[in-house]
C-alpha cells in the first residue's frame, strides 16, 4: 500500500542545510514528499545533502547564501520561486556559536558576527519568505532558537542574547501574520550531537561528552533527527492551531 506523503507538491526552504539539524530536517521534509531548497555557505556539504534527498526520491536544489546579507537572502527566495514557483515552509536554522568566553572579554566583532547570523539572518529570512507565502495563501515558518534562548549559559552571553532575540522576534512576527495564514514558531534544542555541539562542548572527548550528557535529566545528548521531527510537525496540519510558540527539545535541561 502506498503511503500518503503529506507534503507532496510543497516546497520547503532550509537555511544551514549543509549538516546537523539542517540536513536532518531537509531529509525529514523530503521523506514526506516536499521538494527542498538548501541554503548555506558550504557548497560541498550542501550538495551532499541534495544528493541524499535525491536518493530517497525527492527533488532539491542548493543556493549558496550568506544569510547576513539582504541581497543574498532575497536571491535565495527568488531562486526558490523561479525553480518551484512557490514557497510553503521554511526552517531558518543557520547559526553560529561564535567565540565563547567571559562577556567583558568579548569583542565587538564577535558580537556582530553572532548577532548578524543568528538574529539578523532570521529576520532577513522571514522578511523575504513571508511575501511569497502570502501569495500561496499561507505557510509555516520555524526558527531555530536554543535552550540558550530560554536560560543563561556562562561564557555564551552573546549567543544567549541572539537566541533569546529569536524567540522574541518569532512571537512578534507570528502575531503580525496570525490572520494571514502563516504560522511562525521556534524550536529550542539543548545540546545536540552536531558539529557545532562538538565544538562548543568538546564532545569528542569522552569525559566531556559524559559530563554534557549528564546536564540533561534524560541522560543523553539529543539527536538531529529529534529536532527535525519537531520542525516538520510544527509545519504540518497537526499543529494548525499553534503559532508564536517556542517548543523546547532539551531532554529536561531547562526544567531542572
Amino acid at each position: 500500500m502506498n503511503m500518503i506523503k503529506e507534503f507532496e507538491g510543497k516546497i520547503a526552504l532550509i537555511t544551514g542545510g549543509s549538516s546537523g539539524i539542517g540536513r536532518a530536517t531537509a531529509l525529514a521534509f523530503a521523506k514526506k514528499g516536499a521538494k527542498v531548497v538548501i541554503a548555506s555557505r558550504r557548497e560541498k556539504e550542501s550538495q551532499e545533502t541534495v544528493g541524499m534527498i535525491k536518493e530517497i526520491g525527492s527533488e532539491a536544489i542548493f543556493v549558496k547564501t550568506n544569510i547576513t546579507q539582504a541581497t543574498e537572502v532575497e536571491n535565495l527566495v527568488n531562486q526558490t520561486i523561479s525553480t518551484y514557483n512557490r514557497l510553503d515552509y521554511a526552517f531558518n536554522n543557520a547559526g553560529t556559536e561564535g567565540i565563547s568566553g567571559n562577556s567583558i572579554e568579548q569583542t565587538e566583532s564577535n558580537w556582530n558576527d553572532i548577532i548578524d547570523t543568528n538574529l539578523k539572518g532570521v529576520w532577513l529570512s522571514m522578511k523575504y519568505q513571508i511575501p511569497q507565502m502570502l501569495k500561496n495563501g499561507g505557510g509555516a515558518i520555524v526558527n531555530n532558537s536554543s535552550a540558550a534562548g530560554l536560560v543563561g549559559v556562562p561564557n555564551l552571553s552573546i549567543y544567549c542574547a541572539s537566541k533569546h532575540g529569536v524567540i522574541g522576534l518569532t512571537k512578534a512576527v507570528a502575531l503580525e501574520q496570525a490572520t494571514a495564514g502563516i504560522r511562525i514558531n521556534s524550536v529550542c534544542p539543548a545540546v545536540i550531537k552536531t558539529d557545532m555541539g562538538d565544538r562548543v562542548w568538546n564532545l569528542d572527548d569522552k569525559e566531556a561528552r559524559e559530563q554534557t550528557a549528564a546536564l540533561h535529566p534524560i541522560g543523553r545528548l539529543g539527536k538531529p533527527e529529534e529536532v527535525a521531527n519537531a520542525v516538520v510537525w510544527l509545519c504540518s496540519d497537526a499543529a494548525s492551531f499553534i503559532t508564536g510558540h517556542s517548543l523546547t527539545i532539551d531532554g529536561g535541561y531547562t526544567v531542572k
